[in-house]
């Protein structure tokens, strides 16, 4: 775009700079997940824990997500509150819905039995492997006392299932 001698259409220039958006956006992410899984690594997250409402966290979640492909989630109102740092789980959450978009539709999928590798830092299907490390959503989850696991899904596929104890508190206390 900043060559003098080539000319580019309006629509041209527009798609070019969605792109460079679209890659920065991918960039700035991936430089908090480092930050992040520095900060998971020394010990340095701190987790501010107060009830929060499983349906806030993920409606919180999904729209700070730019993605182009529709998320169909359905969040039991029945749920508890849990004890937890809304920031940290949605970010939890984030990651674990980003991922499924952004990889779930693609390939042959995890290998039977290869559930426990979804969690590996910064890997996908065919890295090679690493023993160190946490992913940052499983290490935002056990800072806050809860777990994450995958589980193999009949067929093929992954489920992901993230636990955390419930909340002792008045209903009339909870955020949702």
């Amino acid at each position: 775009m900043r060559a003098h001698d080539v000319s580019l259409s309006e629509e041209d220039a527009e798609e070019l700079l969605a792109a460079g958006e679209e890659c920065t956006d991918r960039l700035s992410g991936l430089i908090d997940n480092l930050l992040d899984s520095s900060r998971l690594a020394t010990g340095a997250v701190q987790p501010v824990l107060r009830p929060v409402g499983y349906g806030e966290v993920v409606a919180t979640a999904l729209s700070a997500l730019d993605t182009r492909e529709p998320v169909d989630l359905d969040v039991d109102d029945r749920l508890p509150a849990v004890p937890a740092d809304a920031g940290l789980l949605e970010r939890a959450v984030a990651n674990v819905i980003d991922n499924a978009v952004r990889h779930g539709g693609t390939g042959r999928g995890l290998p039977e039995g290869a559930a426990d590798s979804a969690f590996a830092p910064f890997q996908r299907l065919g890295d090679r492997n690493t023993t160190t490390g946490v992913s940052v959503a499983k290490g935002f989850v056990e800072a806050m006392d809860g777990t994450i696991r995958a589980e193999d899904t009949p067929g093929g596929g992954l489920k992901i299932v993230l636990s955390l104890p419930a909340a002792v508190v008045p209903e009339s206390e909870v955020v949702r």
